[in-house]
């Protein structure tokens, strides 16, 4: 089931909580909305939901429309399954009862209710679970036990909003994994609401940015780090310095003590000033190329050594990870190997 927004909008008295927001979902894609706490995010899924009724704009459900101008279908009628943060199981029920519950409210006899949920069960690993409380379970398993309920409601569209934000770092990883493998075993197509952009990186076919109720730019993973639609989005996603630079009439880039061939770089830009991103691995230490910046402190990431380098003219500090421990006040030549030119600055 696709997932087609147009114009979508919706305040809550003066404030502007989706701003005229268009996108599209494909089917059976997993489609991440990424972006800081209070920009809309999970209104929009609340929106999807039916959860909320929007104030102009139209959401449509593969070509269907279901909110628009005098229109409202009821999230039941949606066909469409959501996924908490706090994963909302009865606490009085089973885990079994728990899975069980839309198939009977589906018209299922008890029976054969519990016959589907067991199925369900076995997709996600908690068969011997089935007689517990979700009290006696531990989040990563309630969690689970809320995505096997999603599956028993039989939903085409999936909509989980920060599903892994209550669980310890160490399970989220694991969970990352489960929530891909339920993607792929329902089939359905998965929207997932987050302000972790390492979750969002490591699931999503697709992601699209979100800022103040709308989105600064939808492509995939590799695609936003890479190459960012602009500041904000190369600020939000992965580490990185935005530097003032200048490209001169002799098509070279220039910015502190480098200056570097423009065809390097992966845009054309035409003469004047640019705003530059350099991610640490876009740089190296190589005595031959680089020009020589300061250390100005050292922190250790596991395995590397993450500095930030100062350079006359620079109008941020660069990021360069080292493998060998580096101490505040040497002086090393860095190398620029790669850049990005932001489009939203003087480019083609």
């Amino acid at each position: 089931m696709s997932i087609e927004l147009q114009d979508v909008t919706k305040r809550f008295a003066q404030d502007l909580a989706v701003d005229r927001l268009s996108g599209r979902v494909e089917d059976g894609e997993f489609f991440v909305v990424l972006g800081p706490s209070g920009c809309g995010k999970s209104t929009l899924l609340r929106l999807i939901a039916g959860l909320e009724q929007l104030d102009n704009g139209t959401i449509s459900l593969s070509g269907r429309t279901v909110a628009g101008p005098g229109q409202h279908l009821a999230p039941e009628a949606r066909g469409v399954g959501v996924v908490f943060q706090s994963y909302a199981l009865w606490p009085h029920m089973s885990v079994l009862r728990n899975i069980a519950f839309p198939l009977e409210a589906r018209g299922s006899r008890r029976a054969s209710a519990e016959d589907g949920a067991r199925k369900h069960l076995d997709t996600v690993d908690l068969a011997p679970y089935e007689h517990r409380k979700p009290a006696e379970l531990s989040g990563g398993q309630r969690q689970r036990v809320a995505l096997a309920r999603c599956l028993a409601s039989d939903a085409r569209t999936v909509l989980m909003d920060e599903p892994l934000a209550n669980l310890d770092p160490h399970l989220r990883g694991t969970m990352e994994q489960e929530l891909r493998r339920f993607h792929g075993q329902a089939g359905a197509t998965t929207l997932y609401i987050t302000h972790d952009q390492r979750e969002a990186m490591a699931m999503a076919d697709r992601i699209a940015v979100m800022n103040k109720g709308r989105f600064e730019q939808i492509a995939p993973p590799d695609d936003l780090y890479a190459r960012p639609a602009n500041a904000f989005v190369a600020g939000f996603i992965g580490a990185g310095a935005i530097i003032d630079a200048r490209v001169t009439d002799s098509g070279l880039l220039r910015f502190g003590p480098w200056s570097i061939p423009l065809a390097i770089h992966d845009r054309v830009a035409r003469p004047g000033p640019v705003r530059l991103l350099l991610r640490p691995e876009w740089l190296s230490v190589d005595a031959a190329r680089g020009e020589m910046a300061q250390v100005e402190t050292v922190t250790y990431r596991g395995g590397s050594w993450e500095c930030l380098m100062a350079a006359d003219g620079l109008t941020a500090p660069l990021i360069l990870n080292v493998s060998t421990r580096i101490r505040p006040g040497e002086t090393l030549p860095v190398a620029v190997n790669r850049s990005w030119i932001l489009p939203a600055t003087n480019t083609d």
